[in-house]
């Protein structure tokens, strides 16, 4: 397919998403079944501009006037394809497979966004339309704003901003199997770099434009086990548990398995991980993921097993609960998220996450420490929630992450984004990570 016929199969596809009550990957996959013709870098490419603009969406649609499909996969497609205005101008001529000719109006806001000309950002928002501006601009749901506010003051543009930008490929590199120079050396052709924060942490960067993402899980090194797909803040996350050679671990919201992965190699798979999820079809990718990273000290609770989970009480030294969340740090990797999300979910992610914290500190013998941590950059999910938990548990306290990383990491200590005392906040802004947040508490002797 020619530039111009996938920027006429995006905006065909975003105007499905937009009917639809689907998510966007899901209106992706369909449109391909119904269009073979489609090759897999055509559908790469397709796919990356409907992504695009789903990550930029409201400020696209400042700078167009407009947020319809067709506005926001041009403005898309101007500035993150290397092309100009003149080069879309003419591949905009109504033909069989191209979009049609462009709008005065269309050029208009093309060159405000070529030029960077948006409606101005106010640095302290006073009016409810210039919150509205502001959100915009930042490209966060307008009624989320405020909650960014909150956590960055006047950082809290530059975070959104981040947030709306393609994400690198992250890697974690088991200790268990091989060392980092060859994992390195066997992803040569697709220029990775060490990452300095940690001594297992691989990068590569995102694909541009049209560029497909390179398919890492078909690669020899993949199916031995030598490393993980995991973005490098949840990496940080998992060196910060603290976790060591010969401890009882919970990992309590274990999901699929990357922190349990991470925490097993740190303990070179001696002590024993019990991980549990309530929910089996989240656990089930697990057992493969240990088989292959050759990890034999994680034991998988049977989800919904409260019986199990009780036999842990006041016995395990670390119990991480990676709680249920909006996942609004991740909406980089999943864009159309920050759009669907309500009020409601956020409400219902609240309560599930005390219920977690509950639970979890059940487990943690005396002395032992619980890790609270979300991938999220909203603080009713974070420090919030840990205010309203030390007034439940006094027998609970925050130690600092910066000394808790400087018993292990030899890299200097990452500073949180926000100011919440003995709390950490990773950002793509700040760190070049996801947004994760992370408390250590420690329960009294």
């Amino acid at each position: 397919m020619r530039p111009a016929g996938r920027l006429a199969a995006a905006i065909e596809i975003l105007e499905n998403h937009a009917s639809a009550d689907y998510p966007a990957r899901l209106v992706l996959s369909t449109w391909a079944r119904g269009n073979r013709y489609a090759g897999s870098k055509d559908r790469a490419a397709i796919a990356n501009l409907v992504f695009d603009v789903l990550r930029r969406s409201s400020s696209y649609g400042a700078y167009m006037g407009s947020k319809s499909p067709r506005a926001l996969a041009l403005a898309a497609f101007l500035e993150g394809w290397g092309h100009s205005l003149d080069e879309l101008d003419e591949m905009c001529d109504g033909g069989q497979y191209a979009p049609a000719a462009l709008s005065d109006e269309e050029k208009t806001g093309l060159r405000a966004l070529a030029e960077k000309s948006p409606p101005e950002a106010p640095t302290e928002t006073e009016t409810p339309a210039e919150t509205e501006t502001a959100a915009a601009l930042a490209d966060v749901p307008a009624w989320l704003y405020p909650a960014l506010e909150q956590a960055f003051g006047d950082g809290a543009l530059a975070e959104g901003q981040a947030m709306a930008q393609r994400a690198p490929i992250d890697l974690r590199v088991n200790r268990l199997k091989v060392k980092r120079s060859t994992v390195l050396k066997q992803l040569d052709d697709f220029e990775p770099a060490e990452c300095a924060e940690l001594p297992d942490a691989v990068r590569i960067s995102p694909p541009q434009g049209p560029d497909k993402s390179p398919r890492l899980e078909g690669l020899d090194g993949y199916k031995r086990g030598w490393f993980e797909v995991q973005d490098l803040g949840s990496q940080m996350v998992s060196a910060l548990s603290g976790v060591k050679t010969g401890q009882q671990v919970l990992d309590l919201c274990a999901g699929s398995g990357g922190k349990t992965l991470a925490m097993a190699a740190m303990m070179g798979n001696k002590g024993q991980i019990h991980a549990y999820d309530s929910q089996s079809k989240r656990l089930s990718p697990m057992s493969e993921r240990l088989h292959r990273a050759g990890a034999h000290n994680v034991r998988i609770l049977p989800s919904g097993n409260q019986g199990a989970l009780d036999k842990l009480d006041d016995k395990m030294q670390v119990v991480l609960v990676d709680a249920p969340c909006t996942g609004s740090g991740t909406w980089r990797r999943k864009p159309d998220s920050k759009w669907r999300l309500t009020k409601a979910q956020l409400a219902e992610r609240l309560q599930e996450q005390r219920a977690v914290l509950k639970q979890g500190a059940l487990a943690v013998k005396p002395g032992g420490r619980l890790i609270y941590v979300t991938c999220s950059i909203l603080p009713q999910e974070n420090e919030e929630q840990v205010n309203w938990f030390l007034g439940e548990r006094p027998d609970f306290e925050l130690l600092d992450p910066q000394t808790i990383w400087s018993e292990s990491q030899s890299a200097p200590a990452p500073q949180s984004a926000i100011k919440a005392k003995n709390m950490l906040q990773l950002t793509p802004a700040q760190h070049g990570t996801d947004g994760f947040f992370i408390a250590i508490l420690q329960k009294a002797e």
